[in-house]
């Protein structure tokens, strides 16, 4: 037979005590003729209380309680006695005694010395006399009253409050009485009908404790869709709607001359110094690039060809050959749109890519050394600036981002070339989501792509467009190690316009 819980004695005496008196004035005071601690008939209270069986009321109270050094005082008396106390009727010398009393030795001689209880040997002030015969500790009486809960003087308080020797503490106590469902002994209600009540048969004469229709089930595990990965599925569910073919983009490590060179961008081009770009110590460079094409690189490099002047400068090939982390993934354009110039007969081609790219910027709220950027390139014969703007505005509509601004901007790869602004309602401002262009004529042909053959492109970075479609206001919120996963687990299953 199992044992009686301690919590079931509680509830028998407060129910018995109920049934025979009808209340309760006060539970703090019922706990101590229980010999049991508040707090263990309190639980006692509140399980009564759910099912009606008693009826319980608050009293709040605010009570001076003792702090822990109090509490020493009043088991062992206070710092002062205990200091006349060892005092021997020869004298002793401060460091026996506070040897001897450890922490209360200071407390205790300012508090002796001002009741003069105790004194100095005449020239010699190590040397501590007890002054009286006998004390009397009114502070250890003061505290045990205090710890009783007994009424004292507001001028003790005062003193004690001074001494921090007390702190007050809120209370609630109960007063109770019986309650509409009120039994001696409550009945253990059966939650389930088992093997052993079919067999006997009891089941019949068992009650049952009623279903809570209302009670929360255990949370559903599940995942959460980042919106980075959700915008970047629409992205791409995008481009193969609009005819696009991914490229390959497992390259995070380029050499400069795919992502600089082969794109008509100068070796002195700002953007190709240290602090905008991450440079590898290990491999530092790549040996292995297409001579012939290099070479017809170097020369529109050097002293232009296919209609253009070049830059007039001495072209390097180490600086080529140089090892980064891709600062864009047009370095991925340029390597298909080299690939597609060797295919013979030309066949028009839709590319797009979304990949990481790495530069060395300084991060705030806009921007981050580490980013996706989107890419999509056309090349056909006869495209225009016209047919640029015109996809741009189908591809950013199917995204949900109607208001767009074009900018006339320079790249050293693109001519035109235009800046896509989008406004930022969170922001309420215009914000640069990419830059597009028409890729240069002394890009393209040195590859061995046809005359006639133009290529329109763009590149975008995922962040911004996603920050504008869900009202983020720092991008350090949606990617990087400060995100906040409240963020995303709150995000909506669905939202309109992408």
């Amino acid at each position: 037979m199992a044992e009686k819980s301690p919590a079931a004695d509680v509830e028998a005496g407060l129910l018995a005590h109920l049934n025979s008196t009808g209340d309760v004035p006060d539970s703090r005071s019922f706990a101590s003729s229980l010999g049991v601690s508040h707090l263990e008939l309190e639980g006692v209270i509140k399980s009564l209380s759910a099912f009606r069986i008693v009826d319980s009321t608050d009293i709040i109270k605010e009570t001076w309680v003792l702090t822990d050094e109090a509490k020493d005082y009043a088991a062992r008396g206070s710092p002062e006695v205990q200091l006349v106390a060892a005092i021997p009727p020869e004298g002793a010398s401060k460091d026996a005694l506070k040897a001897k009393l450890g922490d209360a030795f200071d407390v205790g001689m300012k508090a002796a010395a001002r009741n003069k209880w105790i004194g100095f040997e005449k020239g010699n002030k190590d040397l501590v006399l007890r002054k009286v015969e006998n004390v009397k500790d009114e502070l250890q009486e003061q505290l045990k009253k205090l710890e009783k809960g007994e009424v004292v003087p507001d001028k003790v308080i005062d003193d004690l409050k001074r001494r921090k020797l007390i702190t007050k503490e809120k209370s609630i106590w109960y007063s109770l009485k019986k309650g509409p469902e009120f039994v001696v002994k409550r009945k253990t209600l059966a939650t389930d009908v088992t093997t052993e009540h079919l067999r006997s048969g009891d089941w019949k004469d068992l009650e049952f404790k009623d279903y809570n229709y209302g009670a929360q089930g255990q949370p559903i595990g599940k995942g959460y869709v980042q919106p980075l990965m959700e915008v970047r599925e629409a992205i791409e569910n995008i481009f193969i709607m609009m005819g696009f073919t991914e490229m390959p983009t497992n390259n995070f490590v380029e050499s400069s001359f795919w992502n600089f060179d082969a794109l008509f961008q100068p070796q002195q081009h700002p953007a190709r110094d240290s602090h905008d770009t991450f440079f590898l110590k290990a491999p530092a460079a790549t040996r292995q690039l297409p001579e012939d094409y290099l070479e017809k690189v170097k020369q529109v490099h050097q002293s232009g060809g296919y209609g253009s002047k070049g830059y007039g400068y001495d072209w390097k090939r180490d600086e080529a050959e140089k090892n980064l982390l891709r600062t864009h993934t047009t370095a991925v354009s340029t390597r298909m749109l080299y690939k597609l110039a060797q295919e013979k007969p030309f066949a028009p081609k839709r590319y797009y890519s979304i990949d990481r790219v790495f530069r060395n910027e300084a991060v705030d709220r806009t921007h981050l050394a580490e980013f996706h950027q989107i890419e999509g390139l056309i090349c056909d014969y006869g495209l225009t600036l016209g047919d640029l703007i015109g996809v741009l505005e189908d591809f950013f509509s199917s995204l949900g981002m109607s208001k767009l601004r074009f900018k006339p901007a320079y790249n050293p790869y693109t001519e035109p070339s235009m800046e896509i602004f989008s406004y930022h309602d969170g922001l309420k401002k215009w914000v640069e989501v990419g830059n597009s262009g028409m890729f240069r004529p002394e890009m393209l042909l040195p590859m061995g792509l046809p005359e006639g053959v133009n290529v329109i492109a763009w590149g975008l970075s995922l962040e911004r467009p996603t920050m504008i479609l869900y009202g983020i206001d720092n991008i350090r919120d949606l990617f990087g190690p400060k995100v906040d996963f409240n963020l995303i687990k709150s995000n909506p299953l669905c939202r309109l316009g992408i």
